[in-house]
């Protein structure tokens, strides 16, 4: 418990402190934002500072900070770590820096950002890594609420139709007409249902592991045959949203299209993803009591409940909730992983409808030019929800591939914002630094994994540094083209 409290201070210093030097970096000022100069009634919309707090909260957490931190459990406290360097030096950076970006740049996605500061090969290759993302998370977001709504009531294709019916509503409307009023309530119920179990945690004060006795791969030491997985770089592909993950950057700058004053930009981006930081912190010391410590229900429980906690999530915060809160928590269960899909999968489908309109350069007033985007979309992710029904595993290598795209998706926006930090005459190594990183836990995990290369560990490092050095010569011959700009002398240099 002294490794979880430690690591809760770390992330709310590094909002105070770090967010603050790299908001000084930004540098935001008083310039008209999108949100009014574009302001069209359906995308761009000025709303109120606490809701699109409480909806870019949303949107970029979902149930991401929860199951990846249960999935993540496996490696022990290591996990806390990566939460709190993860969040506040790549994560939150990313977050903040893309919605400003994407302010400053007219409320543009991340593909067209892609190819303004990266050029337009890259615009293409983030244009298919995107879209394909969004397909992938939308469906994912379809069939796992359906399937535990199934179980309580009525019979799971008629909630997939449902949900499907109102993602398609929800797309279209403008974003204040649904997206504005149901989220915040959302958002909330999120937010008090990783407060209640802090405050559990706190009350009952388990002897949980610590970093500095336990700070290794500890699934491999109880279940050799099913925990291969190397900490590095698996760690930081299991655990993306809560750390860093690159769907926030197709889903900022929704948001980025309603904030009223580039001011409010550290806490409404930095300050949404350290908020979802300290929740995965809260699952993944949950998770480890219940994993590692405790004698009733336990792992073995767990274990025969859902054929073992990295196969079910969803079940993990069922008998979490269930066990610690009691029927008002088996209800805060029911939104966590039902409703948090579900509003994550309706703006993944909007962020797509965006960003192929703007690729296309479609007007999206008027609603058939909506309905051209929307319904070859839909109809594409009804084929690959029809190949997850018929396949008993398809939810699980759907979200392995869904890891390394959401990881490699963050890496692009990385490298985009530094070219801009670059090009600006600004501090670049804020970006430089985790874009780096991320390259090389991305290149590493292609060689390593079971789902791709499958290379023995030495050469998927080998291979993995190799790539991450040719990345920083790259760079390095790159960066002599842009000389440092010495018209913004109150950037830190």
């Amino acid at each position: 418990m002294v490794s979880f409290l430690l690591s809760l201070i770390a992330l709310v210093l590094g909002y105070i402190i770090y967010g603050r030097f790299v908001e000084r970096v930004m540098g935001p000022d008083d310039r008209v934002t999108p949100a009014i100069s574009k302001a069209d009634g359906l995308d761009f919309v000025a709303l109120p500072s606490w809701k699109v707090f409480m909806i870019q909260f949303l949107n970029i957490a979902g149930t991401g900070p929860i199951f990846g931190a249960i999935m993540g459990a496996k490696f022990g406290p290591a996990s806390y770590l990566w939460i709190i360097f993860g969040c506040i030096f790549a994560g939150a950076v990313h977050d903040y820096l893309t919605g400003m970006l994407s302010m400053r740049n007219g409320g543009a996605g991340l593909p067209e950002l892609v190819g303004i500061y990266l050029g337009r090969r890259a615009k293409a290759v983030a244009l298919v890594f995107t879209v394909v993302l969004l397909l992938m998370v939308g469906t994912v977001f379809v069939y796992s609420p359906a399937e535990i709504l199934g179980g309580i009531r009525g019979d799971k294709m008629m909630w997939v139709v449902l949900i499907f019916v109102y993602y398609i509503i929800a797309t279209m409307l403008p974003i204040d007409k649904i997206i504005g009023k149901i989220y915040p309530f959302f958002a909330f119920s999120l937010l008090f249902m990783g407060a209640a179990l802090m405050v559990v945690l706190l009350m009952r004060w388990p002897a949980i592991p610590e970093i500095w006795s336990h700070c290794y791969n500890m699934g491999a030491a109880t279940e050799p045959q099913s925990w291969t997985d190397q900490i590095f770089p698996c760690l930081f592909i299991t655990i993306a949203c809560g750390a860093i993950s690159g769907f926030h950057a197709t889903q900022t700058p929704i948001m980025a299209r309603c904030v009223k004053d580039e001011r409010m930009g550290r806490p409404l981006f930095y300050g949404a993803m350290i908020t979802e930081g300290v929740v995965a912190l809260i699952w993944a010391a949950v998770s480890s009591w219940f994993f590692y410590d405790s004698p009733t229900p336990g792992y073995a429980t767990i274990a025969a409940a859902t054929g073992g906690f990295h196969t079910s999530a969803a079940a993990v915060v069922n008998l979490v909730c269930s066990d610690w809160l009691g029927s008002f928590g088996a209800l805060l269960a029911i939104l966590g992983v039902v409703a948090a899909p579900i509003t994550s999968g309706d703006t993944t489908f909007r962020s797509s409808r965006l960003i192929v309109a703007e690729w296309l350069k479609l007007d999206q007033r008027p609603i058939p030019k909506r309905m051209i985007i929307c319904m070859p979309m839909f109809a594409v992710s009804i084929l690959i929800l029809y190949w997850q029904i018929e396949n008993p595993d398809g939810f699980n290598i759907i979200w392995q591939y869904f890891g390394f795209a959401n990881q490699s998706l963050a890496t692009f926006a990385l490298w985009t914002i530094t070219a801009y930090m670059v090009k600006e005459g600004k501090t670049y190594w804020v970006t430089l630094v985790p874009a780096l990183f991320m390259t090389c836990v991305c290149t590493t995990y292609l060689f390593i994994s079971r789902q791709t290369f499958f290379l023995p560990p030495i050469i998927a490092y080998s291979l993995g540094g190799a790539c991450t050095a040719a990345a920083a010569i790259w760079f390095a011959l790159w960066r002599t083209a842009y000389p440092s700009n010495p018209s913004n002398p109150s950037t830190p240099q």
